[in-house]
């Protein structure tokens, strides 16, 4: 599966069926974050936010692997940590 090129690992598809994100949210998400945090992570992850007014306004957290190509979609969720 992808999504606006960025492809999606069976882990990120199984979180987006589980925690119901909208394969919508993470197209905004990709294509307009609100904040973008590069090497976010030890492995390099570049992690795109952006808060979700369907969800609450809540911020979705979209971690990709820039090191691949296409760019894989490695996680997401809603975290609950930023405000």
């Amino acid at each position: 599966m992808t999504i606006d090129g960025f492809e999606l690992t069976l882990h990120a598809q199984y979180q987006m069926q589980v925690r119901r994100i909208s394969p919508d949210w993470v197209a905004e998400t990709l294509q307009n974050p609100e904040r973008l945090v590069t090497d976010a992570d030890s492995a390099g992850n570049t992690h795109y936010l952006r808060r979700i007014e369907a969800a609450g306004n809540r911020w979705l957290r979209v971690v990709v692997n820039p090191m691949v190509s296409p760019k894989k979609i490695v996680t997401l969720f809603l975290d609950r940590r930023i405000k």
